[in-house]
């Protein structure tokens, strides 16, 4: 559904709380169907809050966005989903590893 969703449908998130309220429907399905990963979720916030000058807060489409220094550096949607920036190099070293996929809508050439 999250892809289906981001694919065809995420112009809608331009739309003021409509990103906010599907992800809320998302950690709502989550916590029915597989609530492990929401536990998962709050144990990377919390370690991820340990970090010197690290902050979190709603990301703009929902689910939990965290901040160096006021910068954002990655969030995690409410299925669990973590976008998180990366270096080139580290992004194409863990692709290559099958650690990690690419983004679910921005692909980087290289990457």
């Amino acid at each position: 559904m999250f892809t289906f969703v981001t694919r065809y449908v995420g112009f809608l998130k331009s739309v003021p709380t409509l990103g906010w309220l599907f992800d809320g429907l998302l950690k709502l399905w989550a916590f029915f169907t597989q609530p492990t990963p929401l536990d998962w979720m709050d144990e990377i916030e919390t370690e991820v809050l340990k970090w010197d000058r690290t902050t979190s807060v709603i990301h703009k489409y929902g689910g939990m966005q965290f901040n160096y220094n006021g910068k954002e550096i990655g969030h995690i949607h409410s299925n669990g989903l973590i976008d998180m920036l990366l270096s080139r190099s580290v992004k194409a070293q863990l692709i290559r590893e099958g650690r990690i996929t690419d983004h679910h809508t921005l692909k980087i050439p290289g990457g």
